[in-house]
């Protein structure tokens, strides 16, 4: 299951989810051996031969085309190389675990045809985001995958922006239109939503794409918001005289955030984050959760009173964007990179993959209304020049795309960061108590003080991370780290003291729940090779430390 809607009324689409077979390669030259069956979507460490495995594997899969057409192949994320084959012929290559993609085929005959992957999770100086890390870098194709058939015209994408003013919502349409064929070909374009309908006729010309753009003005809309997430679906019909050729929908939200000062508004009306960062890893599952984890993990979220999910480090799964949609949960979406110093950063792919993943990303999840803010590189370089550069580059990107969202990143470099002024939000990692003993609303204070006085004026402030770790089950009466009771305690004194300080516009708590860590580097600071601050623990079972959230974020004088 890829999305939670269905996007296409006339547009045919398969799911190519299942049992593939599967081989180990040792080379990419290697003649494949299948030896396994393999789930799709799926991490391979799910398999007992596979539970610790890094390096190159082949998936392949038979199926058969009902109708000579083009196709599009759509991978939802394949982690973290694939190279893709289709009938033996090299379609291409996509790095990045957490970024969809996908190749177009054109004409292709009717009958049985081959698709193969050859996965590759290995880490090397050529993979610049994917590095030994404080989470695990999985194998396998690990989200969905369909095959969609397209005629030689089709909509590539859709594309919507609200806004309001005159106390009247308005909207920004935009669809991308495809002409793949030899020949100029005119066509009629209908875009509708909320029961208005817009018409244009189009030509375009041979193997190009064209951009169409209306602004509509509505009535009697119910916008969206956390208590009342009201969603609308966006269709676009392309027809040719008759014959209707493509379609193409998506869900979309009427909503406007902006940054006030020192505050945070959703459509005008003052927000308090109260969050979790999430990795996407579960227990038996690894990266690849299926929707009923899902969803579990947004109810126990909002039943700890939560309001906000940070998907740390990288796009998540469209999928869940989708329930935030649904749920009305707001989100801090952000590029993939983690915790790289300089020398990383200066690696010779580094700016291209970052630019590839920020440019994926928006694209593809521009539409989701929960996203209210962009994030990029936490943790990163930010105190010396050369990464200011390729902070600023990145947020220069992140604007072309969207101005409709405000940007940040989580910083750890305090006192010494020279990209806070680049940002609309102020955002700090900070661990009191944890890595560092501190009276809490005194440093927080002393580095919000910091914050103003290095930015051009005063803007809100959230912590993107606090909290310590535990290990499940672990409870004695001296408090010491690693029992529940220490975390309780951590995250009582930060919670209170931080809703004290009135530019600290949200929270983040670090983290929803207990994930793996890579051997590397890592294993020796983390019982269990898991980091273990979650409030849940990989089963999503509760430690003591839900209770104390959900006491103090169900509690009004914590909401400002």
């Amino acid at each position: 299951m890829n999305r939670l809607f269905k996007q296409h009324d006339i547009r045919q689409v398969e799911d190519l989810e299942g049992l593939w077979e599967f081989g180990k390669l040792d080379d990419i030259e290697d003649i494949p051996k299948y030896t396994h069956k393999m789930k799709v979507p799926g991490c391979w460490e799910e398999s007992p031969d596979f539970y610790n495995y890094r390096g190159l594997a082949i998936y392949k899969k038979t199926f058969t085309l009902k109708e000579a057409k083009g196709i599009l192949l759509n991978f939802k994320g394949v982690s973290h190389t694939g190279k893709i084959y289709f009938d033996e012929e090299y379609l291409g290559e996509h790095y990045n675990a957490y970024t969809p993609f996908c190749f177009l085929k054109k004409n292709i005959t009717a009958g049985e045809h081959e698709i193969k992957v050859i996965v590759d999770n290995r880490f090397s100086e050529e993979s610049t985001l994917h590095v030994p890390n404080d989470y695990y870098t999985y194998g396998g194709i690990t989200r969905g995958i369909s095959l969609e058939y397209v005629d030689e015209v089709y909509i590539r994408q859709l594309q919507f922006i609200p806004s309001f003013k005159d106390n009247r919502w308005h909207g920004e349409v935009s669809a991308i239109i495809h002409n793949y064929c030899n020949d100029t070909k005119k066509v009629h374009v209908s875009i509708e939503i909320a029961d208005v309908r817009k018409a244009i006729d189009l030509q375009i010309e041979a193997n190009t794409t064209k951009i169409i753009t209306e602004r509509v003005a509505f009535d009697h809309i119910q916008p969206w918001s956390m208590k009342t997430p009201h969603l609308y679906d966006l269709k676009a019909v392309i027809k040719k005289g008759d014959r209707i050729l493509d379609d193409l929908i998506e869900r979309v939200g009427f909503r406007v955030i902006e940054v006030d000062g020192m505050d945070i508004k959703l459509n005008g009306e003052k927000v308090f984050i109260k969050g979790f960062n999430r990795h996407e890893d579960a227990a038996n599952f690894g990266c690849s959760i299926p929707m009923n984890i899902m969803v579990k993990d947004i109810e126990l979220m909002k039943d700890m009173g939560a309001n906000a999910v940070r998907t740390c480090h990288y796009p998540n799964d469209e999928l869940f964007l989708d329930l935030c949609d649904e749920y009305g949960l707001l989100v801090w979406e952000e590029n993939h990179a983690r915790g790289l110093r300089i020398e990383k950063m200066l690696r010779p792919n580094f700016e291209s993959q970052c630019e590839e993943c920020i440019e994926e990303m928006i694209c593809n999840h521009y539409n989701h209304p929960s996203i209210f803010v962009w994030g990029i590189l936490n943790e990163c370089a930010s105190h010396e020049p050369e990464g200011a550069r390729m902070y600023q580059k990145q947020f220069n990107q992140i604007k072309s795309m969207d101005q409709s969202r405000p940007v940040t990143f989580a910083c750890d470099k305090h006192f010494k960061c020279l990209c806070l002024d680049m940002t609309d939000i102020v955002s700090l990692n900070v661990y009191y108590n944890w890595y560092h003993g501190y009276d809490v609303k005194e440093q927080m204070i002393t580095e919000i003080d910091w914050v103003n006085d290095v930015t051009s004026h005063n803007r809100p402030v959230i912590i993107s991370e606090f909290g310590g770790g535990a290990l499940y089950g672990y409870r004695n009466p001296n408090r010491a780290k690693w029992t529940e009771e220490r975390q309780c305690d951590i995250l009582e004194e930060c919670i209170t003291k931080f809703s004290e300080i009135e530019q600290i516009s949200g929270l983040f708590i670090w983290q929803f729940c207990d994930v793996r860590v890579t051997e590397e580097e890592w294993a020796l600071r983390r019982p269990r090779t898991m980091n273990n601050k979650g409030i849940v623990d990989e089963y999503r079972r509760p430690k003591l430390a839900y209770h104390t959230v959900k006491r103090l974020w169900n509690n009004e004088t914590v909401d400002k």
